[in-house]
């Protein structure tokens, strides 16, 4: 049974994988799960996400420090609408989301006020689908992850204008100012506080603490005191002052405004820094009164030291005071009030959690670089670390250090999106915490709560111009399944924070070594964008702190540990490292065979024993993305077409008959999986019921399961017909079991969307000879056979959808409406009561889609119009047809139409609603209460006999007493099992287990009966909910069946493209010696120059494949040898290499030397001739110009530019050239006029004069020159 719906594909593999691929989608779906953390108690809930931006942004106090309102914890309801229901009426896919708030008074004033805690409304969040994706108003849209630098402190160097040498280390933290410590070309050493405020870092070293020149060159050990003494100094004769010798005194003062005296202290250089010592100083010093002096020392270190000294030397500060108002100065260019605001505003910069942030990141890179060891949690920047910093940063000014790299992938982290999410949703929780502390404010002796101090807009705004408008969430690419899949494990450089494509250079772009196992070098855009967008690669993780990881399996002492899970390193962890490849024969015991193996070490290759040997890769393909891995001997093609070949894949658009490659490599039965599109059972049961839309299978359940359960055993599945996707493909699922089938758990049910059998199906195998035929496959171009059209084999669905509102204008309500004025009944034949055309019906160009009629002002009809209007009935004069017509290439059968309205609301409907209410209420008591009855007698049967633990609800109350047997009355009495905790009913624990796993079942059945009733309620009073100032909303789809065409792009998986040049009938296409006609032919010259071999190698194996009727499974850098191939070919009975003689199908005689034939993979792309063709008589014409307008969506014409002009002025025709310049674009009377000559056969008339000649006179005019046309 199993077969049949699964394809088993001979490996060509050297060795088995060692571990699973993770999902394909964990970085998308863990990320939101992290963020929301729902399925996690409030009180065990991590510090991240949408927990850590409440807390961050609470307790919430006034001014007066008098109210304070304290987040407790948030919770969501369930959406109001399901996927489906809000990509049909354009709606957001979205849960409420409310925080339970606490407010209380700590002011005795206020001894009335009470404290209240409430559950607050803060506005709905758009929520992740189980795919990966948000549905934002009725579009599927990603949110692409994000790689910027990470934060942390970064070494760098560059270049003076006259080549000296400048080195920097910039600190870049999460939020708050950067600093940047550079260096000068006087060897002078700055600090650049947010890239403009220059100063001395030895100023800044004073501001923190460091006053004296003594306490700076201590910090570097760079000097040594010694005391002043006559004796003591002439030892010391020849040596280097350190810093300068002062004479200090006190003056007193009268303070003129109070008349105090004041003393002030005065200072008196005596001997500046780097004096040497000499005799006649001595005295000096002496005289001073100072008690010591500070000397360099004498050892070889001091030489790195002197750029401490230069920068002394530059510095205008001498004490801590003058240094804090000296910053002042430069940051706040004014006067300092006194010295706490100055040292208060220099604390904020970079000592204070409010302002400043590493974040945990930023705190382990800091830690990481500078070789410290500050706690994970010490956010903000310390003393020590601005030392050790310009410690490191003198080591590189003297060469002892290496500058950072900064495309190394420690240096780069991802932002998923919960990480983006959050800091949008901090962004919104600022903004409303800034209206509550005004609200608080204002409400000064009233009693208010916390409800009445939430704007709930503030959030909702932020979040949704986040998904509305920011460069990173993206319109789903869903042209196939791989295409979204490979959507959603994008990463982008660009985006706000990012790069720019401008300002991005090559080194950024281009593949570094870290990129192993982490982004694919191949998969990335051509064009501007190249570089800034990859991929991450098969096996790459991201982990907690936003660096990508890849597996290895560890290697000791030449041993491959082959027992243990491969281990998971970032590209930290991974310096100074060597890898094995993951291919290199091992014995049983895991030991390598080679005497000598080639490991990766960083950017080398070189040659080593086994046991320096640190890891070994996990499989070949580890390098590489999803797409890239698809495609068979990717090893034989050039990077560049491989490149192309990814991109193409995503392109492919799914066929009415997919078929899975012959020569595959592994990956699509996973890729079909993790794309989350097709159905798998969930365990084990037969199938008891198939149709095209349902399948429903019976699961062996046991009676225990049955006994949790409130479900049946049976489990119906809702398959999808021809939904429209985001880019106009079609997904349409078909059941792949039938009737009586015995199921196992994850195994497929269903096919279809490029998926066969489970297994992901972008194209069809096809007959192929490379040979020219007759110049049709010159350049690229692909001769096709009839038989392809034939038999539907490249044929596609397209579903478009048309929709139309209605509106209440000033002038009256639009209407929708079969009864159009001023139209056939041929044309609205189709149309029903709502003007929508009926199911089925064909669509020409130009036919009515959607009636509708619209009411237009007019002047006041005449008496006479009056009366004919009140006998006759009409109603033509005063509406005008605004119905929805085919455009002129739209040609289609209408599958769906969908009509949503506003519930009207007058005093009968009122009345109604209420009863619908009244019944829909009634109906939901009685299935809870039958719910009820059935979760009490399932309890019963469960504790019959037991005695109670003393059982609890969720506000810590006793429901069921400790120590009583339970009985049935116990059970009937309890008010509601929803409120009870998950406790211990009995003291047997599998029967604990078992009960609250069936209350929690119950808790599941009875959210789902409440939202139901909710959305019925809501849908009875409110009808459908549609946009502001839209009644009606009407919608068509209409879909086209689009068989292969001439100048429909297609391409095989190894960037071989082409256009359809020619369709041959099947007699005429070259044939094989035994009569088979091949299907496609393909220039043979598109090969060696592009040097995509791979494609070779497929159509040889593939044909072998065919004859035998198997499948193989090649994996990249692993896959079906030379050798391998040719035993295959043998054993199949096909000329090796698959070179063989063919016949002309048109005169049967053989030609003249054999050609490559076999089998490839080839898929239809997106680019379909249909979308891109077009033809235009007349059409639109611009207001201002009245020259046509451009592009086929405008319906526009074929742009004659200046240098056409020229080419037909350089053959002189001028007759045609005139023509083309006037009636056919822009002479608004000759055209007219030639048009009806046309129609009439009269001859043509002159043409006049160019309305842009007119243009260009009211131009002049403007500028103030009368200009005159002269007859």
């Amino acid at each position: 049974m199993a077969s049949k719906n699964f394809t088993e594909r001979i490996n060509f593999a050297s060795a088995k994988l060692v571990t699973e691929y993770p999902d394909f989608l964990d970085i998308q779906v863990k990320s939101f799960q992290d963020f929301f953390q729902l399925k996690t108690k409030a009180d065990e809930r991590s510090t991240e996400g949408l927990y850590k931006t409440f807390l961050d942004n609470f307790p919430i106090t006034d001014t007066r420090n008098q109210f304070v309102l304290e987040f407790i914890d948030y919770f969501v309801d369930p959406p109001r609408y399901s996927i489906q229901e809000c990509i049909e009426r354009g709606l957001t896919y979205c849960v409420p989301l409310k925080a339970r708030l606490k407010l209380y008074c700590t002011d005795p004033e206020h001894e009335d006020f009470e404290t209240i805690v409430q559950d607050v409304y803060l506005g709905t969040i758009p929520y992740m689908t189980n795919s990966g994706t948000f549905v934002i108003n009725g579009a599927e849209r990603v949110v692409v992850s994000q790689l910027h630098r990470s934060p942390g402190v970064f070494f760098g160097q560059s270049f003076h204008a006259n080549g000296t040498k400048l080195y920097s280390a910039r600190v870049i933290p999460f939020k708050g100012s950067w600093i940047e410590f550079a260096t000068d070309i006087n060897q002078v050493m700055y600090a650049y506080i947010d890239r403009k405020k220059k100063l001395p870092v030895t100023t800044l070293f004073r501001a923190i603490g460091y006053e004296r020149d003594k306490d700076i060159l201590e910090i570097f050990d760079l000097a040594e005191e010694v005391k002043v003494s006559k004796s003591g100094l002439k030892k010391v004769l020849g040596r280097k002052l350190a810093a300068r010798v002062l004479k200090t005194w006190f003056e007193d003062f009268v303070d003129e405004d109070t008349g105090e005296v004041v003393s002030i202290e005065r200072n008196e250089i005596v001997l500046d820094r780097d004096t040497i010592l000499e005799k006649e100083q001595i005295e000096e010093i002496v005289e001073s009164g100072t008690k010591t002096i500070l000397l360099h020392k004498e050892d070889n270190e001091m030489a790195d030291y002197a750029i401490i000294h230069n920068t002394l030397q530059k510095d205008p500060t001498n004490s801590e005071k003058e240094a804090v108002e000296h910053i002042y100065r430069q940051l706040r260019n004014a006067e300092p009030p006194d010295f706490e605001t100055a040292k208060g505003i220099i604390d904020k910069l970079f000592f204070s959690e409010q302002r400043y942030n590493l974040g945990e990141v930023g705190r382990y890179r800091m830690n990481k670089k500078l070789g410290l060891n500050e706690d994970i949690n010490q956010k903000v920047l310390t003393k020590v670390d601005i030392i050790t910093i310009i410690k490191n940063l003198i080591k590189l000014v003297n060469s002892k250090a290496e500058v950072d790299d900064i495309d190394h992938l420690s240096n780069r982290r991802v932002r998923t999106v919960g990480e983006q999410l959050a800091s949008q949703f901090g962004v919104g929780l600022s903004r409303m915490a800034r209206t509550i502390r005004e609200r608080m404010n204002v409400r000064d002796n009233e009693v208010f709560t916390p409800i009445d101090l939430i704007n709930a807009k503030t959030l909702s705004s932020v979040i949704n111009s986040f998904f509305g408008t920011n460069q990173l969430s993206q319109f789903m690419d869903q042209t196939n399944p791989l295409a979204e899949i490979t959507h959603k494990r994008r990463l982008s450089a660009l985006g706000p924070g990012g790069l720019s494509r401008e300002r991005a250079g090559f080194e950024v772009r281009d593949v570094h070594y870290t990129h192993y196992g982490r982004l694919c070098p191949i998969e990335t855009p051509e064009g501007p964008n190249i570089g800034l967008i990859s991929s991450l690669a098969v096996f790459a993780k991201v982990n907690n702190l936003g660096f990508i990881e890849t597996p290895y399996r560890e290697v000791i002492d030449g041993n491959v540990n082959i027992t243990e899970e491969p281990r998971y390193l970032s590209a930290e962890e991974e310096e100074g490292m060597k890898f094995a490849q993951s291919n290199l024969p091992l014995d049983d015991a895991g030991r390598f065979i080679a005497d000598k193996v080639i490991v990766r070490e960083e950017a080398d290759y070189p040659v080593v024993e086994p046991t320096n040997v640190n890891y070994m890769d996990v499989a070949p393909n580890q390098i590489a993305s999803i797409s890239a891995s698809l495609i068979p001997f990717l090893e034989h093609d050039d990077a560049n077409r491989a490149l192309m070949g990814s991109n193409m894949m995503r392109q492919a658009v799914p066929l009415l008959k997919p078929e899975s490659p012959i020569v595959g490599t592994g990956l699509e039965r996973r890729v079909a999986k993790d794309s989350r599109i097709l159905m798998n059972a969930e365990g084990a049961g037969v199938v008891e019921y198939v149709d095209a839309n349902t399948i429903e299978i019976k699961y062996d359940k046991t009676d225990e399961d049955r006994m949790v359960s409130f479900d049946g055993d049976s489990k119906s599945y809702n398959l999808i017909k021809f939904r429209k996707t985001n880019q106009g493909t079609s997904i349409n699922l078909k059941p792949i079991v039938q009737k009586g089938d015995r199921v196992e758990e994850g195994q497929v049910l269903c096919e279809g969307y490029a998926t066969q059998k489970g297994e992901l199906a972008l194209g069809r195998n096809m007959k192929v000879a490379f040979m020219p035929w007759k110049g049709y496959n010159f350049e690229d171009a692909i001769v096709i056979s009839e038989k392809v059209v034939k038999e539907d084999i490249f044929t596609s669905i397209h579903i478009d959808e048309y929709s139309m509102d209605v509106r209440d204008t000033k002038l009256g309500a639009e209407e929708l409406t079969n009864d159009i004025p001023n139209v056939s009944e041929e044309a609205t034949k189709d149309l029903d009561e709502n003007g929508m055309i009926r199911i089925g019906a064909e669509v020409k160009p130009g036919d009515i889609l959607i009636g509708k009629i619209t009411p237009k002002g007019e002047s006041d009809p005449t008496p006479e119009e009056k009366l004919l209007r009140a006998i006759f009935g009409d109603k033509a004069g005063d509406v005008k047809d605004a119905s929805l017509k085919a455009s002129p290439s739209l040609r289609g059968v209408v599958i769906d139409k969908k009509l949503f309205e506003r519930a009207v609301k007058d005093k009968s409907k009122r009345a109604q609603d209420k009863i619908s209410i009244a019944n829909l209420e009634s109906k939901y008591t009685a299935k809870l209460e039958d719910l009820r009855s059935v979760l009490i007698e399932k309890l019963f049967t469960l504790i019959s006999g037991k005695t109670s633990q003393g059982v609890l609800n969720d506000l810590g109350e006793e429901i069921l007493q400790k120590g009583k047997k339970f009985t049935l009355k116990m059970l009937n009495a309890v008010p509601d099992f929803v409120y009870l905790t998950k406790g211990v009913w009995t003291t047997d624990s599998h029967i604990n287990m078992l009960v609250n796993e069936l209350i929690h079942n119950y808790k599941i059945k009875v959210n789902d009966l409440q939202g139901s009733l909710r959305r019925e309620k809501f849908t009875v009073s409110v009808g459908d909910e549609l946009p502001a100032g839209i009644l009606k909303l009407a919608k068509i789809y209409i879909a086209k069946k689009r068989k292969l065409k001439v100048g429909d792009k297609m391409a095989g998986r190894h960037g071989n493209k082409g256009i359809v040049a020619r369709i041959v009938r099947q007699e005429d296409m070259p044939f094989l010696e035994d009569g088979t006609p091949v299907d496609i032919v393909l220039n043979p010259l598109g090969v060696p120059s592009r040097m995509n071999i791979g494609q070779i190698y497929e159509t040889v194996l593939g044909w072998a494949g065919q004859k035998l009727d198997t499948k193989y499974a090649t994996p990249i850098f692993d896959g079906a040898t030379i050798d391998q191939i040719n035993q295959i070919t043998s054993d199949a009975g096909v000329p090796q290499y698959g070179h063989t003689y063919l016949y002309d199908g048109g005169t049967g005689q053989r030609f003249d030397q054999p050609a490559t034939v076999g089998v490839i993979y080839m898929i239809k792309l997106g680019h379909m001739i249909d979308d891109k063709m077009h033809a235009r008589s007349i059409g639109p014409y611009s207001l201002i110009t009245q020259q046509p307008l451009g592009g086929k969506a405008q319906f526009g014409g074929q742009r004659f530019g200046e240098m056409e002009v020229w080419a037909l002025e350089a053959y002189g025709a001028s007759s045609t050239l005139r023509e083309i310049l006037t009636v056919k674009s822009d002479d608004v009377l000759g055209r007219a006029k030639t048009y009806e000559a046309i129609v009439k056969g009269d001859a043509m008339p002159e043409p006049g004069l160019p309305e842009s000649f007119n243009v260009l006179m009211h131009e002049l005019r403007g500028l103030g020159l009368d200009v005159r046309l002269e007859e």
